[in-house]
């Protein structure tokens, strides 16, 4: 069974449902994050996933925090292991089975988009459509059609914040985990790679980017999902004409 499940279930149901009108600055936020066999969508699976209940009210130690540690059935590529520090015979020892862990991660996710909380992921169409690929893979109910937010016909919330860095801040160079935490200030609390620090790190951006920025501190949630996907649009736009300079095909995918 995942760590902490128990208890994040309690505070999420003891949660009352947000406004649309609620900025995100005073949201709500379930951070996630996922280590994974590898980097192929529709083919690799989770390992790993970290949920993190972060309330605006409360310090950061008051977060709760659910885990999970996941047999996939299948091998973890070596370059994955090599970041994540997962092995196959390490998950196949200690993880649980697919079926009772991906339900239970889907179970909270669905639980706290129907109190219209976010759910929060640096670079979110990867984790999110890991997590769809394994609903799928063992045959269990989708997201959408599970209980959904009540915002804008019931679609997924989601805050990314690479979408908003780049909408945001003008610099230059990288814009990993670890280099927008360090632009930003955040300190993680352990290695990043790992799900939990990765989930806090990301989570802790948004405080910040809001100080910094009143436009994405006002956000409404009834717009953030519009407002996220033309702020990625723009950004893909502007990306693709300098891969068009320098003689390289555009980039593929899409946000979601």
């Amino acid at each position: 069974m995942p760590n902490n499940i128990n208890e994040l279930m309690e505070a999420l149901n003891e949660t009352q449902q947000q406004s649309e009108k609620t900025p995100l600055s005073q949201s709500f936020l379930l951070g996630f994050d996922t280590e994974t066999t590898g980097a192929i969508l529709g083919e690799d699976s989770i390992c790993s996933a970290t949920l993190v209940l972060r309330n605006p009210q409360n310090k950061t130690h008051n977060d709760v925090i659910a885990t999970w540690l996941i047999n996939p059935h299948k091998p973890i590529n070596p370059k994955a292991s090599q970041v994540n520090g997962f092995t196959d015979e390490f998950l196949q020892e200690n993880g649980g089975e697919p079926t009772a862990e991906i339900e239970a991660l889907a179970a909270a996710v669905s639980l706290a988009q129907s109190k219209n909380i976010p759910l929060l992921a640096y670079n979110a169409p990867f984790d999110v459509e890991m997590l769809r690929h394994d609903l799928k893979k063992w045959d269990l109910t989708s997201l959408n059609n599970r209980p959904n937010s009540t915002i804008n016909d019931g679609e997924i919330l989601v805050v990314d914040p690479l979408v908003i860095d780049r909408a945001v801040s003008k610099r230059t160079g990288k814009r990993t985990l670890t280099h927008t935490t360090q632009f930003y200030g955040v300190e993680p609390i352990g290695d990043f790679h790992d799900a939990t620090a990765d989930t806090v790190a990301a989570v802790d951006l948004i405080k910040p980017i809001s100080e910094l920025h009143e436009d994405v501190a006002n956000l409404e949630l009834c717009d953030l999902m519009t407002w996220q996907r033309k702020a990625y649009t723009k950004w893909k736009n502007n990306f693709d004409e300098w891969l068009k300079s320098k003689g390289k095909p555009a980039s593929s995918g899409n946000w979601l």
